[in-house]
């Protein structure tokens, strides 16, 4: 047998192994079913953008309809909920990828106390909230 220190193929072959189960641990955990009912299946991505008199909140939801989405400030926290649902498609078919996550997500965001909602769309896969800067 040889000794993965001394032999670089089987090292990177250790490597490559490792990295792969650390993949999949990630994948189960960030879209693999929820344990608890109601509990958030995933987390959309967000970027934020900030000038000196707005802050726009980007959050990524293709395929999400825009009477399943829900945003609202809890305190210092923008709360950003909803439903992906499976696509008909997918519906009593055998499925030999899924990759999309689907089911209940959240994503909280903190924020400033002092920023009022000035504008909301869904368009093109994305939620834009745009907030202004009070006081």
């Amino acid at each position: 047998m040889r000794d993965p220190k001394s032999d670089p193929t089987a090292r990177m072959f250790a490597e490559a192994c490792a990295m792969l189960k650390q993949a999949e641990q990630l994948q189960r955990q960030f879209f693999g079913p929820s344990s608890a009912a109601g509990s958030a299946c995933w987390e959309p991505p967000v970027d934020i953008f900030e000038t000196e008199r707005e802050v726009t909140v980007i959050t990524a939801l293709p395929g999400v309809r825009p009477e399943a989405v829900r945003a609202e400030i809890e305190g210092t926290t923008l709360i950003v909920t909803g439903v992906r649902a499976i696509p008909a498609a997918g519906r009593g078919a055998n499925i030999v990828r899924l990759e999309i996550p689907y089911g209940r997500f959240e994503r909280r965001i903190a924020i400033s106390s002092r920023l009022r909602l000035i504008g909301k769309e869904l368009e093109n896969g994305c939620l834009k909230l745009i907030f202004t800067k009070a006081g």
